[in-house]
């Protein structure tokens, strides 16, 4: 990652962005922000002086405080699978010049049709361009920020927290007393996951490497499968919910370890061709479903605020904790996606925009 200080691009996310010069605001009205022009790996992006994006009547002005670091990030920075780029996020270069959508920091200005918020208050949810010191955000994708979580712990929690909760309770139907096996524990999502299933009434399992063993049983669950020496799939437990976190297990193999009746939700998903990705599993899954007694599923996650306020309840109460994993500086963006990339990450790493945690209420 590098620095062009000299270019600067409207960010705001409703179009395709226009260069402009940066003559043409004023400095005050500029900002810091990590850009791409083009998809490709983290050498993509560069440090850049902005101008502030513009906001519609429906949106909110955040000064950014922190930002999550996700997979979701990743795949729209390489723009892979190509699904990805007809999903509308741009055929040929991403239609938002400024990655990033996990946020936490406090509104400096609303869009005149906004009733939910008002300058100075503390929010989090998702945002078009976090990587940045001011982001745009509609008003139906965020939230009153929890007073016992400081801007950095909020700040990855939103994306993450409302996949799970929606994975476990809209799709999953988890029931208290369930068994619940959880692959990819340690990660983003599953972090959330093996909380809310415990919060929930789960008896929950969950499978990670080697060194992430400790955080996942500090999660709460019941036990934990190493998948580095253990196969979840070579013994006789069965579960009544699987939760198949970005894995790229088989369909057959998943079924293997589900009860006659029991669900399994595909989350996400890596590998695959570059034109689908992992896509093409959750699609093999879909289809076979009808014809077996087992449920087999997928989703993608809605992102509204009433799914960020059911999440926000189980913060409040102390029962979902956000496993921070890395801390980054904002001028770091570049090398948080590559750490994410290689694996060498642990719950989900954080960018921090501004050191502000000690007035974080």
């Amino acid at each position: 990652m590098h620095d062009r200080p000299d270019t600067t691009k409207n960010t705001t996310g409703r179009a395709q962005p226009q260069p402009v010069s940066s003559e043409a605001a004023p400095v005050a009205q500029q900002m810091r922000a990590i850009v791409q022009d083009r998809y490709g790996s983290a050498d993509v992006l560069e440090r850049r002086r902005i101008e502030r994006p513009a906001i519609g009547p429906s949106d909110v002005l955040v000064e950014v405080h922190a930002a999550g670091v996700d997979r979701g990030v990743w795949h729209v920075m390489t723009g892979m699978p190509y699904l990805i780029r007809l999903a509308g996020y741009g055929l040929t270069r991403p239609k938002t010049g400024v990655p990033g959508f996990d946020v936490a920091g406090r509104v400096v200005a609303v869009g005149a049709d906004v009733t939910r918020f008002a300058p100075g208050d503390a929010v989090f949810g998702i945002a078009r361009g976090a990587y940045a010191e001011y982001a745009a955000a509609s008003e139906d994708k965020l939230a009153h920020k929890p007073a016992n979580l400081t801007f950095e712990q909020a700040a990855v929690t939103a994306v993450s927290g409302i996949t799970a909760l929606q994975a476990l309770t809209d799709v999953g139907h988890l029931q208290p007393g369930q068994r619940v096996l959880i692959i990819g524990a340690s990660g983003g999502v599953g972090t959330y996951a093996v909380q809310l299933a415990k919060a929930l009434g789960g008896v929950v399992t969950g499978v990670a490497g080697t060194r992430n063993q400790d955080l996942v049983r500090s999660l709460g669950a019941d036990r934990v499968i190493d998948y580095t020496r253990d196969d979840f799939a070579s013994g006789d437990d069965r579960y009544d919910l699987i939760l198949d976190i970005g894995g790229r297990n088989s369909i057959s193999r998943l079924r293997s370890v589900l009860t006659p009746e029991g669900t399994l939700v595909i989350v996400g998903g890596e590998g695959g061709n570059r034109w689908t990705g992992g896509v093409g599993r959750q699609l093999r899954a879909m289809l076979l479903s009808p014809f077996v007694g087992q449920r087999l599923t997928t989703f993608v996650s809605t992102e509204h605020h009433s799914f960020i306020e059911r999440l926000t309840a189980h913060l409040e109460a102390g029962a979902v904790v956000p496993a921070v994993g890395r801390r980054f500086d904002l001028n770091d963006a570049g090398q948080a996606i590559r750490a994410l990339e290689a694996g060498d990450t642990s719950g989900k790493s954080v960018i921090v925009v501004r050191d502000s945690d000690a007035d974080s209420a």
